[in-house]
């Protein structure tokens, strides 16, 4: 019995050192004198003396920096030279882009809460506040939906006159340029409130603010492009578009087949420096109006006129329309959102040198201004429009939820909606807190490469989930298209934002995880990092240091995940009130497991996991997963811990942790390496997966906020466009909503007299006369079911045509005689 409490003892000190992330002096020393004093208490002398010979020939090798590094790390780095794959170009760019935030911290396996909970409240300022209330209300007034996406698959004339004179596509443009120098957050703002009521004009204001002409001209341009575009840009006097994808270059944008040639060429008679361009792009949006085109293309110096080096690399360029030889093709049609897109093409299109970006010294410096760039696009376009569709599903559906009924009741009451209109809750709390943070992450100064495609991807992915739970809870209303419905064309859209931007299935299985495993982690980007170092000295000091410093990594999370789990998570440094601490240690669990699994999938199958895309996607989500659960944590702090929120908070966090297990578990179980498999699984579910889903019970308070107005209903619908204009059924609906709730009770009082046959008339109208004459009801109670029953009656209505209305206008054959005529 001595000699096992004295390995107890023993194994605990070691433990609790890792656990805590002790130094491995302090880890030496605790378990040395932790073995001696229990040892002897014990009066287990001889295995007291084993393992001290056993500790210390461990400890001091390590210790003695000159041995350890010679001895054990120098014959790592050459093994480690050989088998680390070498970064191309194009990785490490995309590596270097960026800044990494709060996500490094889930990626340690211990996070530091107060170091979230201290970033500043995301806030609009004065004037952004007025911006919303005053040019993007009223340009929201000026929206006829049903007009712009079947009767003119264009934005009005005065439409496209306000949003120029207002300076919406000048939002990110500083004022010193004539830009309305918006905070991200704002700029999230105005977008999702623009898209509650029409995605066609929130991709169009999208597009000019984000990766686009004005984003690189402010980064990269010359101080003579800035003055002479960006003030343009701001006002709308110029329209930006910018040409990235082809048809075989999409998500590989570093396939680019395009290209320009240098050379020299008379123009009005003055020989000219400059580049012939042949490309083909495809998917531009604004291409069709655009004033102004960036173009990406593959620059060659064969002559080598601009020095040494003949393949310069991937190049970006900006073209005024006027340029001879741009050729901007007809209009592309995507899924009845017409949003101004088109192809774009040119053949040995002479141009001057001085319209690349930032002058001919930025010649092949593109990639890296690209990806530079997209992190802070990505974070706020469509993350944004996603999140204001989303909110705008949870006005709607709430409000006919509660309105249509069927079977004498409520459809909000019956248990299949009731679980649909909890997703629509949940899932909308989760992604209004990621947008926002996203764009916070990009006001505190940060370009924040792995959440922009979190936020990317996981926005749109709840979106579409909304969407279709939003299409059922409608029915028929939601089938027919018409100036009545306004679901069916956010549902028809949802595919456009997972399809742009980095495709979806390419951001989940290639970067998430791809760039955060790097980016992230604090020891692999400093290891690989050490084999460029020259001197062999310095790089051996590096490379020991980063080596032993990961070693005592992996150990720790190995011990935090496993006694997390162990215990149920109800150990650990926390946060936040009594509420949501729980929460906090749960997050602490799963950040060490994911960064366990990562370091063995890394470890185990070096180079190789990168081909291992569903193992890789599925560490991504898990990422994912604990970045939208700190963001919904900090959102809760933001607006003061609300308890009205609480039920929704919990719903989106049960949710988010069942994925996050689900994930974790699916990485594991598919780990080629099967006795590796089997550790990790003792280590990361001692007791086997114990997350579940949110209960039915969590969804019926979820789906009782959104179908009533309250406090969380409003936050949740914050940036919606809800005056009760013509315009806006929604708006029309949530107004009446409180209505509705209150004819709940006099309907029921009529229904029993209904039931008792105390009426002679068939039609609704007649009984409520005849139950105001009996006393059934009262003058007051009279109006407000005439009210209720005339409003939900526009509301459930739908729209019928003419055939003739529905057919086109031109047809196929007209189009090919058209063509046909013309060439």
């Amino acid at each position: 019995m001595s000699v096992i409490l004295t390995l107890l003892a023993a194994l605990i000190a070691t433990g609790a050192c890792a656990y805590h992330r002790s130094s491995l002096r302090t880890w030496a020393i605790a378990t040395v004198a932790t073995t001696v004093v229990v040892g002897l208490l014990a009066g287990a002398l001889w295995t007291t003396f084993i393992l001290l010979v056993i500790e210390l020939a461990i400890a001091v090798p390590l210790l003695m920096d000159g041995f350890r590094r010679k001895q054990i790390s120098a014959p790592l780095l050459k093994m480690f030279t050989k088998v680390t794959p070498k970064l191309s170009e194009t990785e490490q760019t995309a590596l270097e882009a960026g800044t990494v935030g709060f996500e490094g911290e889930l990626f340690s396996g211990k996070p530091d809460w107060h170091e979230l909970l201290k970033q500043p409240k995301p806030e609009l300022s004065v004037e952004e506040q007025a911006f919303m209330d005053g040019p993007v209300e009223e340009l929201c007034g000026m929206i006829d939906d049903w007009q712009i996406t079947h009767e003119l698959a264009d934005l009005p004339p005065e439409v496209w006159a306000f949003v120029k004179k207002h300076k919406f596509f000048g939002m990110i443009i500083p004022k010193q340029y004539g830009g309305l120098g918006f905070s991200a957050l704002a700029h999230s703002a105005v977008l999702q409130k623009l898209a509650t009521m029409s995605a066609t004009v929130a991709s169009t204001v999208a597009v000019p603010n984000s990766l686009g002409p004005a984003e690189l001209l402010l980064h990269y341009g010359s101080d003579e492009q800035k003055n002479y575009y960006l003030p343009r840009l701001a006002v709308g006097e110029e329209i930006p578009c910018f040409a990235l994808t082809g048809p075989y270059a999409g998500s590989d944008a570093t396939s680019i087949t395009d290209f320009g040639i240098v050379c020299k060429q008379m123009v009005d008679g003055v020989e000219t420096l400059g580049m012939k361009l042949t490309f083909d792009k495809r998917y531009i949006t604004l291409a069709p109006i655009a004033t102004v085109v960036g173009l990406a293309f593959r620059l060659y110096d064969p002559e080598k006129l601009l020095g040494d080096t003949e393949d310069l690399g991937i190049t970006l360029a900006l073209l005024p329309r006027s340029t001879p030889g741009l050729e901007i093709g007809r209009r592309h049609f995507p899924l009845n959102i017409p949003f101004q897109n088109g192809p774009l093409h040119g053949k040995d299109v002479f141009v001057p040198l001085s319209v690349l970006i930032g002058g001919p010294h930025m010649a092949g410096h593109g990639w890296r201004m690209l990806v530079e760039c997209l992190s802070v696009g990505r974070a706020i376009s469509l993350p944004s429009n996603a999140t204001g569709g989303v909110r705008a599903a949870v006005a709607a559906t709430g409000a006919y939820a509660r309105m249509r009924k069927q079977f004498g009741l409520s459809v909000a009451r019956f248990e299949g909606v009731e679980e649909a209109l909890a997703r629509i809750g949940g899932l909308t709390y989760a992604t209004a807190a990621l947008s926002r943070a996203t764009a916070a992450a990009v006001d505190r100064g940060e370009k924040p490469a792995v959440p922009s495609a979190i936020a990317k991807y996981h926005a749109t992915e709840m979106g579409r989930a909304i969407a279709g739970d939003a299409m059922d809870v409608h029915g028929g209303k939601a089938v027919q298209l018409g100036p009545k419905n306004y679901a069916g064309r956010a549902w028809q859209g949802v595919p456009i934002a997972i399809t742009v931007e980095g495709a979806n299935i390419m951001t989940r299985s290639l970067m998430i995880f791809g760039q955060g495993a790097i980016r992230c982690h604090p020891y692999v980007l400093k290891e690989m990092q050490s084999l460029s170092i020259a001197d062999y000295g310095d790089r051996l000091k590096t490379f020991d240091r980063a080596l032993f410093g990961h070693i005592g990594f992996g150990i720790s999370n190995a011990v935090r995940a496993f006694t997390l789990g162990i215990t149920g998570s109800r150990i650990g440094d926390t946060a936040g009130d009594a509420y949501v601490r729980r929460y906090y240690r749960k997050l602490n669990r799963y950040s060490a497991a994911l960064a366990l699994c990562a370091d063995t999938f890394m470890g185990v199958l070096g180079g190789k996991l990168k081909f291992k895309e569903k193992l890789s996607a599925r560490l991504g989500d898990v990422l994912s997963y604990l970045y939208i659960a700190s963001a919904m944590l900090k959102r809760y702090e933001d607006t003061g811990r609300p308890e009205a929120d609480r039920p929704l908070l919990a719903w989106a966090f049960h949710e988010c942790m069942w994925r996050t297990q689900m994930a974790l578990d699916g990485a594991i179980r598919n780990f080629p390496v099967r006795p590796v498999s089997w550790l990790l699984r003792a280590l990361v579910f001692p007791f086997g997966r114990r997350e579940v889903p949110p209960s039915d019970r969590l969804g019926r308070r979820v789906a009782a906020i959104i179908t009533a107005p309250g406090e969380a209903r409003d936050r949740l619908t914050e940036w919606v466009y809800l005056t009760p204009t013509a315009n806006n059924t929604i708006g029309r609906m949530n107004a009446l909503l409180p209505d509705v709730i209150a004819a709940e009770p006099v309907e029921r009082k009529f229904g029993k007299a209904q039931k008792a046959g105390q009426f002679k008339s068939h039609d609704y109208n007649g009984q409520l006369a005849e139950a105001l004459q009996a006393g059934v009801i009262n003058p007051a109670e009279f109006e407000l079911l005439k009210r209720v029953r005339d409003g939900v009656a526009e509301f459930i209505a739908v729209d019928d045509f003419d055939a003739a209305e529905l057919r086109a206008a031109v047809t196929r054959a007209d189009r090919k005689k058209k063509l046909a005529d013309a060439a």
